[in-house]
């Protein structure tokens, strides 16, 4: 069994959307471990402001399995694919980490690059795992955000969401 972490984000109807992701990836892997919510600008294109948070939870299938599985969850929330890497969206589950699983193929590759360049990935990771160490990086989740300029990409936890 392999513990993964999952970014969630969304900016279409993203209270609706951020709370059954939760409620359908609960129902399908049991329980979660959940980050706070926080809301941050869109990053690289002009959009409304997303909920992003991160969730941990185990699981038996592999992370290719797993990958399919999230992008499934997508599609049952209205994800549109196919357009611009930076648009709006219904709703986004990315799989961050797999235990300690380093990968590269088409369409997967863990860790997530996303880890360390983005704010709104790195700070409810750490706070979810600072212990746990970045299999590339080699430095705990929390030494990471410490070091991390988040200046350009503000974010705040959402007190009343979902």
């Amino acid at each position: 069994m392999a513990r993964v972490y999952v970014s969630v984000g969304s900016n279409i109807e993203r209270e609706r959307n951020v709370a059954s992701a939760l409620a359908t990836l609960a129902r399908e892997y049991g329980e979660l471990q959940q980050s706070r919510i926080y809301e941050t600008q869109a990053v690289g294109f002009d959009g409304d402001p997303f909920y992003n948070l991160v969730v941990a939870f185990d699981s038996e299938q592999s992370p290719q399995q797993l990958a399919a599985a999230l992008h499934r969850i997508e599609d049952r929330h209205g994800r549109v694919r196919g357009g611009d890497k930076f648009a709006s969206r219904s709703l986004d589950l990315d799989l961050l980490l797999y235990d300690d699983l380093v990968l590269e193929q088409p369409g997967l590759v863990l860790p997530r690059p996303e880890i360390l360049e983005y704010a709104f990935v790195l700070r409810p990771l750490a706070e979810l795992a600072g212990d746990l160490r970045h299999p590339l990086a080699g430095d705990t989740l929390a030494t990471l955000w410490q070091r991390f300029d988040a200046s350009a990409q503000p974010m705040w936890p959402v007190d009343d969401a979902g």
